[in-house]
């Protein structure tokens, strides 16, 4: 019998981390959840609360659900302005250390841009000056892995297609402690046609020979509003965008996402939203 997969999505906290999530889990019936731990727009980098940090590690463990961290959505470390680069790796250094006191396995974060042509040269040697030190403190302490993410594509990108990846990790020695993470959403919006049948194995085919058959640590899994190719990272439910459900079968079939987490994204501003997902999600795994 197929191993069941680890489905769940990513939390809007109301509440509290403990509380807000402890009422997501019970609502989506998700095995997997993923937070914020700052304001993800925004630098600031609360301390947090030893007891909620306590309480929300009980709620996952008694629940059996995983837990992931996705860093602010303002961390690039290709940024030609130094500021922008110091404070993307206080930001993540934040987010490893919070993972940590929460008991997730992995922070996510977005390969970034570099912005301005004149600068493009020059972002895979900043990326492996700001990142590698980074991932060996992470390392010797037994911190959570990080998890690069590629865009949507557009804006010089680092990382948008999944060949782009391979570059990536070469960057940093393909060190260890960094891994990556999918979203079907960005892949299709930088020009990779999941909706076709095959599309998808095709995608995570190159995916794997791109950074192996041991680095993909997680998977957001999210239709899109847009058409291909479209650069514009706008989610939509599963099965209800230009992806279409027939796409996620493939990607629950594939071995390189056999118990892989499995994140939704999607639109969820009623509570509905995402168990529906994971439900759909569910019913397209193999021997569902």
């Amino acid at each position: 019998m197929a191993k069941k997969p680890v489905i769940g999505g990513h939390a809007t906290l109301g509440g509290g981390l403990a509380k807000g999530t402890l009422r997501y889990l019970e609502r989506s019936e998700a095995d997997a959840v993923q937070v914020y731990v700052s304001n993800p727009r925004g630098w600031a980098l609360p301390t947090g609360d030893p007891r909620q940090d306590e309480a929300f590690a009980t709620c996952c463990g008694d629940r059996g659900a995983v837990a992931y961290v996705h860093a602010s959505l303002l961390v690039n470390l290709g940024s030609p302005t130094p500021a922008t680069v110091e404070r993307s790796v206080a930001t993540l250094e934040h987010a490893l250390r919070r993972a940590a006191m929460i008991g997730a396995r992995g922070v996510v974060f977005h390969a970034g841009s570099a912005v301005d042509a004149e600068h493009a040269d020059k972002a895979a040697a900043q990326v492996r000056d700001a990142l590698l030190p980074l991932l060996d403190r992470a390392a010797a302490e037994g911190l959570p892995k990080l998890l690069v993410e590629p865009s949507a594509g557009g804006g010089r990108s680092l990382a948008s297609r999944v060949e782009h990846l391979g570059p990536y990790l070469d960057a940093v020695e393909r060190h260890p402690w960094l891994g990556t993470c999918f979203d079907t959403c960005h892949a299709w919006a930088a020009g990779h046609d999941l909706a076709t049948p095959g599309g998808m194995t095709a995608t995570l085919d190159a995916l794997v020979d791109a950074v192996g058959a041991d680095r993909l640590w997680l998977v957001h899994a999210n239709d899109s509003r847009d058409a291909l190719g479209s650069t514009r990272d706008r989610h939509e439910s599963v099965g209800k965008g230009t992806i279409g459900a027939a796409a996620f079968g493939e990607l629950l079939a594939h071995p390189a996402t056999r118990g892989v987490p499995i994140i939704v994204e999607t639109p969820n501003d009623d509570g509905a939203g995402h168990p529906a997902d994971i439900a759909l999600l569910r019913s397209l795994a193999p021997g569902a």
